[in-house]
């Protein structure tokens, strides 16, 4: 282990873990949406998954953006029909229904493939659309952001 992370490690434990801490939904979203990749200290860092990601302000909290009003409508849906599904299933159902819901013409799936906000409509992948779709689909498409099978730690079904 490096002397940089050992410091940094130390630091995170001297300045306690909820002073630091992501937010929950964040912290099952993040790894799932494998924006984690290559970063071992993720959970100290908030760029990995900004607030803005769901919400408008980058403080987070209420109001939501359009990604995270079509977070709230899945698990609307998904109870409305008898499913009680949690917070992982819910972005699984929500990124494999192919819908864009900041409407900049990239699915909320492609956008979060590409790393841009599926809920801004300013932040879109700089690459069109057909080539971006044919790299998401050769990875696995939506279903690369399955949630973690259960008794299996990390993100979903790589």
């Amino acid at each position: 282990m490096s002397a940089a992370r050992r410091v940094t490690l130390a630091l995170a434990a001297l300045l306690g873990g909820a002073a630091l801490a992501l937010p929950k939904y964040r912290l099952q979203a993040a790894p799932q949406l494998h924006l984690t990749d290559g970063n071992d200290l993720w959970q100290l860092d908030r760029r990995v998954m900004p607030c803005t990601y769901c919400h408008v302000r980058e403080s987070g909290g209420a109001p939501w953006n359009p990604f995270g009003q079509a977070i709230q409508a899945t698990f609307r849906s998904e109870a409305e029909a008898g499913r009680a599904v949690k917070f992982p299933q819910a972005l699984s159902v929500l990124l494999e229904s192919g819908g864009d819901a900041d409407g900049d013409g990239y699915t909320d799936a492609l956008e979060v493939f590409a790393r841009t906000l599926p809920g801004d409509p300013a932040s879109r992948p700089e690459r069109p659309v057909a080539d971006l779709q044919a790299e998401f689909d050769a990875a696995g498409g939506a279903a690369q952001f399955a949630p973690p099978e259960p008794g299996r730690k990390g993100a979903g079904n790589k």
